[in-house]
């Protein structure tokens, strides 16, 4: 059983306070054609924003249109992305997503989800090969303007930290709690407030409680705080 979501105001609040990235304008994030941030986001998976980027970057550079990406040889295509370490699996997840968009819209597109009501669009997004529930909030959150709050493994761990998930939920559980439980207009600007965190105070293996102002909110800051007085 899920845990009971708390101090959930306080929590958001002292994140913006920190990273101000709910009064960033929803500009700062959108890419005109949604399908590139879905394959952006496929190129993340399990590796760095670094190497995503130059993955991301190349391919671009080799080929000029979707199309071409579609249709290229995939061992070519492997090639042009191993130059990040990129997993050989991902080259062909792209080129059947591209085939099934097409199929779909009849071209390399998915402007046309941004009609689409958000249950909808969840449903067709994680159809897609690699895709699920983290990618399509992506592509839904920052491209289509719809309430979805991606979850990766900083959000699992602060939310386990908090005290809002227990130790075995995993990260898709997670996301349909935040999702039903945060405020909707909060979900962007909070999803990159938390993921500052985590990567920065909140880390995996030394967060910072001590110099972390939302430890008072925090589960584990609170017993983290306790152990530091029982010294």
């Amino acid at each position: 059983m899920m845990a009971v979501i708390h101090h959930v105001q306080e929590i958001l609040d002292g994140l913006e306070a920190l990273y101000g990235n709910e009064a960033r304008p929803a500009s700062d994030f959108w890419y005109e054609e949604p399908l590139d941030d879905l394959i952006l986001t496929i190129l993340s998976q399990n590796t760095n924003d670094k190497l995503r980027d130059k993955a991301f970057a190349k391919m671009k550079a080799t080929y000029s249109s979707w199309d071409e990406v579609a249709q290229a040889d995939l061992e070519e295509l492997k090639e042009v992305l191993r130059i990040a370490g990129m997993s050989s699996t991902k080259p062909a997840r792209i080129q059947q997503i591209l085939a099934a968009v097409k199929e779909r819209f009849g071209g390399y597109t998915l402007k046309e989800l941004r009609g689409w009501r958000q249950p909808e669009v969840r449903e067709y997004l994680t159809s897609l090969p690699g895709v699920g529930p983290k990618t399509s909030a992506i592509v839904e959150c920052f491209d289509l303007g719809l309430p979805g709050f991606p979850v990766d493994t900083h959000i699992t761990r602060l939310s386990k930290r908090f005290g809002w998930a227990d130790e075995k939920n995993p990260p898709d559980k997670i996301q349909a709690l935040l999702e039903a439980t945060l405020p909707q207009e909060r979900f962007r600007g909070g999803h990159l407030n938390f993921l500052e965190h985590g990567r920065g105070i909140c880390s995996a293996r030394k967060p910072d409680c001590a110099h972390c102002t939302l430890a008072a909110w925090c589960d584990y800051g609170k017993r983290a705080a306790e152990a530091a007085d029982g010294l």
